[in-house]
């Protein structure tokens, strides 16, 4: 925190995620907080309401980095971030699959790194779970539109049952350890199920295309000797870009209030 007390926020992404995080918090909707400037590969002009600058200045203003715009930029900056003394709010956890990555920015510091719920709730009972014992079983099964889904790694006949579905089809089914990078955009919640959970490898993942989704679902299914526990969310997908849900911005909100000490945030 900055020694005046309001949080210097850099944002990195001005995308679905960032116009909302970014235009939230130049209109002081985060006591505490306040938006200092905006890093993005594309030149912004006036679009946002911060200064446009180079990541390593960011670093350098801030208190915080809020990533909002890909896996990529955690691989790429996250511990350079972490080892400014900077803290890092990651929104694209399936960057976390990879292990090697993750013990790397756990060890950075003196910048600590925080992640965020995103689309998918109960995340925190997991973890209060997760200290009674492992789960003998954990599902996650997401569903979205077909359109949302297709990507570079495909074939052509899975790429065909996509576009042609009049019923739901499973995409693929796995671990938390592998598809998420199969769909590096679409698939975040499941790392954030492992992360709660505490192991990539106990979280089974399908990911289902369904042509009549008119709302994206999560729902998750756990159980061990000590409970069982479902939840379900289904979010309307974000109007610019349907691969991510509307309400991760808000999501990323609440996260940046807690951090920032908003009174009467529930941790």
């Amino acid at each position: 925190m900055s020694t005046t007390g309001t949080l210097k926020v850099g944002l990195v992404g001005w995308g679905a995620i960032g116009r909302v995080v970014g235009t939230a918090l130049a209109a002081g909707e985060v006591p505490g907080a306040a938006l200092t400037c905006v890093v993005d590969n594309r030149p912004l002009g006036g679009a946002a309401p911060a200064e446009q600058v180079p990541f390593d200045t960011a670093i350098e203003r801030c208190d915080l980095i809020v990533e909002a715009a890909g896996q990529g930029v955690v691989r790429e900056w996250g511990e350079r971030t972490l080892a400014a003394g900077t803290d890092l709010l990651v929104a694209s956890t399936g960057a976390l699959t990879d292990e090697d990555l993750a013990k790397r920015l756990l060890e950075a510091g003196p910048g600590r790194v925080r992640f965020t719920s995103g689309a998918v709730g109960g995340l925190d009972l997991l973890q209060a779970v997760r200290a009674l014992g492992p789960l003998d079983e954990v599902l996650l099964t997401t569903t979205k539109l077909p359109t949302t889904l297709e990507q570079p790694w495909m074939d052509e006949e899975l790429i065909g049952r996509l576009r042609s579905a009049t019923e739901p089809v499973e995409v693929l089914a796995g671990t938390a350890r592998d598809v998420p990078v199969k769909f590096p955009r679409s698939t975040n919640v499941a790392a954030s199920v492992a992360l709660a959970v505490g192991d990539l490898d106990a979280v089974e993942v399908r990911v289902v295309a369904d042509p009549h989704a008119v709302r994206t679902r999560h729902v998750i299914e756990a159980a061990g000797p000590h409970g069982s526990y479902r939840f379900e969310v289904a979010h309307t997908p974000d109007a610019d870009n349907p691969a991510t849900s509307g309400v991760v911005p808000y999501a990323v909100l609440r996260s940046l209030g807690a951090i920032a000490g908003r009174p009467g945030q529930i941790l």
